[in-house]
């Protein structure tokens, strides 16, 4: 069933497929310990769930809160969903799994959005103003031998985010690769990334990553 997603809320297209992908690769023992960032309407934490992990979802907007909520309950799922920023409702919380899809579309306007829905996808100048601080915190919440699996565009930056990750301490690469058309966001700002260098004059396609990390036991 498709999830419920209220109006401003991130509805899961290719990115969340192609995590959900990556999720149901991963080994994860029964009652793992599981942490979705930025859940928007709850896909990967359901996804989760639904093998039996223990799963706290956690999202800045109220309205994904909401939807996400009401997906876990349709769904019969048990999900802790909070609102917050990042990581700061697990504050001393650590877990095997961290899953992301946080915003990374390179922006005119260098600052986060206050609020909207641009919130789910606009990034700054470089896309990575939330990708940064991932790399940053989750390394931190990771249980020995935890796994990070966070997707974003190689449009900002595949390199940052192994050289951020790996500099933690921990072991990361690219497990998938997917070109997908451009949605309507990148339509609407393609000139702006060609003429910042981010879009060649001939790409006609954006490269999505999802990139595994893994903390040391």
């Amino acid at each position: 069933m498709k999830p419920l997603a209220l109006p401003g809320v991130y509805a899961p297209q290719d990115d969340t497929s192609l995590l959900v992908g990556a999720l149901s690769d991963e080994p994860l023992a029964p009652g793992a310990r599981v942490l979705d960032i930025g859940t928007g309407t709850g896909a990967l934490a359901l996804a989760a769930a639904r093998r039996g992990s223990r799963v706290t979802a956690v999202d800045v907007s109220r309205r994904a809160v909401c939807s996400a909520r009401v997906n876990a309950r349709l769904a019969g799922l048990s999900v802790r969903i909070v609102r917050g920023n990042l990581f700061a409702p697990v504050a001393g919380q650590s877990f095997d799994l961290i899953l992301a899809n946080p915003p990374y579309v390179p922006a005119p306007d260098p600052q986060l959005p206050p609020r909207g829905p641009a919130r789910a996808w606009d990034a700054g100048h470089d896309g990575r103003l939330v990708l940064d601080r991932i790399c940053h915190g989750a390394p931190r919440r990771l249980r020995p031998g935890g796994v990070l699996l966070m997707v974003h565009s190689a449009l900002s930056g595949t390199e940052p985010t192994l050289k951020r990750l790996r500099a933690s301490g921990l072991k990361a690469a690219v497990t998938e690769r997917r070109w997908v058309d451009f949605g309507p966001v990148l339509r609407e700002r393609e000139k702006w990334l060609r003429e910042r260098g981010l879009l060649s004059a001939h790409e006609e396609k954006e490269e999505l990553v999802v990139i595994r990390a893994e903390r040391p036991v």
